[in-house]
């Protein structure tokens, strides 16, 4: 049987206290977390789990379209005898997270791309 919730008094919504909404916002930025299962779990709104979430970016003072800087450097001339003919003369762009680089070719496939970046996440 479920966990039932009895509210009385005046007031009829719910506080949560900052402890509680850490724990919550933690869980949701685990790694393979849901954060439609976790707001299940915890029984609280899915849109109220976002809404801590953009919340937190905001007064982190991070941007709420999570864009990140970026530098564009001149590339060095690249070698005549490349190792791959089929990259070579194409445009790249080259991404750093953490300790981490990849260089993506322009011809690339988006899932390729997509796994790559996933992988950096992690």
């Amino acid at each position: 049987m479920g966990r039932m919730t009895v509210i009385s008094g005046a007031e009829r919504r719910r506080r949560w206290s900052d402890e509680d909404r850490a724990r919550i916002l933690a869980a949701t930025f685990e790694p393979g977390a849901v954060i439609a299962e976790v707001a299940r779990r915890e029984d609280v709104c899915t849109s109220l789990v976002f809404k801590w979430r953009r919340e937190m970016r905001q007064a982190a003072g991070a941007d709420a379209r999570g864009f990140a800087p970026v530098v564009i450097e001149s590339a060095p001339a690249a070698p005549s005898t490349s190792t791959s003919s089929s990259c070579s003369g194409s445009a790249v762009i080259e991404v750093e997270l953490k300790e981490a680089r990849v260089r993506i070719h322009a011809g690339a496939p988006s899932s390729a791309i997509a796994a790559a970046l996933k992988a950096l996440r992690a």
